[in-house]
């Protein structure tokens, strides 16, 4: 019989009150592998309770305590990592070596946040006035949320679950409903290190979940990754019942190729960058920008040939350059925009859409690409979240940079270029939170931090790094003295001297 997972609680799988389920997929059969109970109210009620009631407790252990079941927790995931790759890739499609290196870079978060002693220090000055001294401490918040994307199962989640639970913090986590295997079993090893029930929980569900989370008293923070109008919701929502939030939302990322760019170097970079993970990544890139005629009809030559070899299939048939999408819905959602494109007048070089595997049983696309696209297109406007690269053709730089900047998504850009000039100047003047100089998914290691700019992210915090101390804590601010005698009562502003 096919299984129905739970939620999380306690410490513990918990079976769901709700009778409402939804079907998970193995993309590469296209065969219903699990049902997912959908959370309604009684479930969610009985979770955020469940962390709540574990809140106090784990904020008052000393940071350095918390260190230590990260540390446990890490040591676990490593020694369990090709059990949580192949659940990841058996919900989502993503070959196994690139399961495996998502969960290396969500554990380097975690490796991040074992430091939570050194991170959580405030700040202290001595006789501020005449026997007068002022210290900050950090605090925890208490109940915060996670609202994680089906494309990083594991990666995302370790991103808000490092930071959170370290500064004192306990979670429920509302993963995607596509892939909820590598959560919850994430949940279970953190109890398996230490992690005290209620401290890590796990909440399924859809849209009504959400909500819930989204408007509960007891939730402090919601932290939130997925596609932009969910995050203007999210942001909105939340805000509405005074909530601090993460909203990062959608993408459209460009690469710019100058005329003096290593053009082997380029093709290398774009072959992973766009097709790796079949495109289903926030940092993918999807707009090769080139300047001028001739480096682009050198670097298309490169990429087309390159592009129609992929090697795609079921990750379990070994050294694959790509798996399944997602869902079937989503397949052809991209191959609608495939369509769209040549009805637009773009020219298509490889056809994805005629790869052999498509005919077969799973959720499969081929990489397409695209030359001569142009900036009213909806294969340059939309993110399409699947292995589409387009390359558009410019005449300058100048030009290049103002694409970049024009676009409504500012999520990741790259230049490629033997110009340090060139390649500082695009830096410092293009509107986008992440750049990589020769670097193609420019994603900030765990001690800087994650984030876009424009309509890629909403409100102030971004994601691990400093930025997400910062967002799972309230400063507080103590002035201390400590008098011999009385000096009277005084009705003025103090003013310290």
């Amino acid at each position: 019989m096919t299984p129905t997972l739970s939620h999380f609680a306690r410490g513990a799988r918990l079976p769901a009150h709700s009778t409402r389920t939804s079907p998970i997929y193995d993309p590469a059969t296209g065969r219903v592998a699990a049902h997912l109970p959908l959370a309604d109210a009684t479930d969610a009620r009985r979770v955020i309770d469940d962390a709540a009631a574990a809140a106090g407790a784990w904020g008052e252990r000393s940071a350095s305590d918390r260190a230590q079941v990260l540390f446990k927790f890490r040591e676990l995931c490593l020694a369990n990592r090709d059990a949580i790759a192949r659940l990841i890739s058996n919900e989502h499609g993503k070959v196994l070596a690139d399961a495996r290196g998502e969960l290396q870079r969500g554990l380097e978060v975690i490796e991040f946040a074992c430091g939570i002693p050194h991170l959580m220090k405030g700040e202290f000055s001595d006789g501020v006035s005449r026997g007068i001294d002022m210290h900050s401490l950090r605090q925890p918040l208490g109940v915060v949320a996670a609202i994680t994307p089906f494309n990083f199962p594991a990666m995302v989640p370790l991103w808000m679950l490092g930071p959170a639970l370290a500064t004192g913090n306990v979670v429920v986590l509302k993963p995607s409903e596509r892939d909820p295997s590598c959560p919850l079993r994430l949940a279970e090893l953190w109890s398996e290190a230490g992690g005290p029930p209620g401290t890590f929980n796990v909440l399924n569900g859809d849209k009504e979940a959400v909500d819930a989370l989204l408007t509960d008293p007891l939730v402090q923070a919601v932290s939130f990754v997925g596609s932009t109008p969910v995050a203007r919701y999210v942001h909105e929502a939340a805000g509405k019942h005074g909530k601090r939030v993460q909203a990062m939302g959608g993408a459209k990322n460009h690469c710019v190729v100058l005329p003096d760019a290593d053009l082997a170097q380029v093709a290398d970079a774009l072959m992973g960058a766009a097709y790796g993970s079949a495109g289903e990544r926030c940092m993918a890139i999807s707009i090769a920008v080139v300047v001028g005629d001739a480096t682009a009809d050198a670097l298309v030559a490169r990429l087309a040939e390159r592009v129609r070899a992929l090697e795609i299939g079921a990750p379990t048939e070994g050294n694959l350059d790509m798996g399944p999408l997602v869902t079937s819905a989503h397949r052809d959602r991209v191959a609608e925009y495939v369509s769209a494109g040549v009805a637009e007048g773009a020219t298509l070089v490889v056809d994805g859409r005629a790869h052999p595997r498509v005919a077969g049983p799973g959720f499969f696309l081929g990489g397409s690409l695209f030359d001569r696209v142009t900036s009213g297109m909806s294969i340059y406007q939309d993110e399409i979240f699947g292995p589409v690269l387009c390359v558009v053709r410019v005449s300058s730089a100048d030009e290049a940079l103002a694409l970049c900047d024009s676009h409504r998504y500012g999520n990741g850009v790259a230049i490629f270029t033997r110009s340090g000039g060139a390649a500082r100047d695009f830096a410092h003047r293009v509107q986008c939170g992440m750049v990589g100089v020769n670097v193609a998914i420019p994603v900030p290691l765990a001690f800087y931090s994650f984030g876009g700019w424009k309509e890629s992210a909403f409100a102030d915090h971004n994601q691990h790094g400093m930025d997400g101390v910062r967002f799972y804590t309230r400063v507080k601010t103590v002035t201390s003295r400590w008098p011999e005698g009385t000096s009277g009562a005084s009705f003025v502003m103090p003013v310290l001297r």
